[in-house]
């Protein structure tokens, strides 16, 4: 089966621009976007309140200076706390003094950002443990009116097959895709049944026969996270169609 067009470009800076900046900020982007980037992915959860922002872990304490900010006992779960507060964080210290103050940014935000620039977005959905269909839910009704008229919409991931199948429910017409860090029984299978457009696998998990049997579904192949050459290198030979990269100084975009 012949995969429908691709509109998205080869290339995809992880989570911004990888450990160039501090992921998942504003910053991060702008500095992917500096070495050439045009896609970029990044985790979107849920605050307390139901606002949608980028964060990869569930718990503050790697990438932000909460929960002290917020409060001595205050819980380290982000979707414990409502964006008012979480907003006020700083996203930016941990990694640098240069990135000092940079908040974390909703997913609103990051989404103007992409389309007032003609960026593409890989949008890992990351729920809060118990919260994969609000999740998945919420993040597709939001890019559906963010990127609404859009010639090309964000596409959807997660490892968590309940938040694509809320996302699917919710928004139909979004592409979507599941995310493997392994080829448990059954995940072709479920890629398929969920109307996924891709799957997105730990890079060391392709080969030519796994390459081909997505592909003879009529599914895309994309591979996270890869940061080296060699690696690179394979997968292109194997014809995969996205390489999600931390190393936005060693790879050009364009080639």
């Amino acid at each position: 089966m012949t995969p429908p067009p691709w509109p998205y470009p080869r290339w995809i800076a992880h989570r911004g621009a990888g450990t160039l900046a501090p992921e998942n900020t504003l910053a991060a982007f702008r500095t992917g976007a500096s070495h050439g980037y045009r896609m970029f992915e990044c985790d979107v959860k849920l605050s307390a309140d139901g606002v949608p922002f980028l964060l990869h872990d569930a718990t503050l304490e790697r990438t932000s200076n909460g929960p002290g900010q917020i409060g001595a006992g205050a819980s380290s779960v982000a979707g414990d706390h409502p964006w008012t507060a979480l907003s006020q964080l700083d996203a930016g210290s941990w990694h640098s003094r240069a990135f000092a103050g940079e908040p974390l940014p909703s997913f609103q935000n990051i989404a103007g950002y992409c389309l007032r620039n003609g960026f593409f977005l890989d949008i890992e959905i990351k729920p809060t443990p118990g919260l994969e269909r609000r999740t998945g839910e919420v993040v597709a009704e939001h890019a559906a009116r963010l990127w609404q008229g859009a010639s090309v919409p964000p596409l959807l991931t997660s490892f968590r097959p309940e938040a694509l199948q809320a996302a699917h429910d919710a928004q139909p017409l979004l592409p979507r895709g599941l995310l493997l860090s392994s080829l448990w029984s059954g995940w072709l299978e479920a890629a398929q049944s969920l109307g996924c457009a891709a799957l997105i696998c730990n890079h060391a998990l392709w080969d030519k026969a796994t390459v081909g049997q997505v592909k003879n579904a009529g599914l895309r192949c994309l591979s996270y996270t890869v940061n080296d050459e060699w690696a690179a290198e394979r997968l292109l030979e194997l014809g995969t169609d996205g390489i999600v990269t931390d190393r936005v100084d060693l790879f050009s975009p364009s080639r």
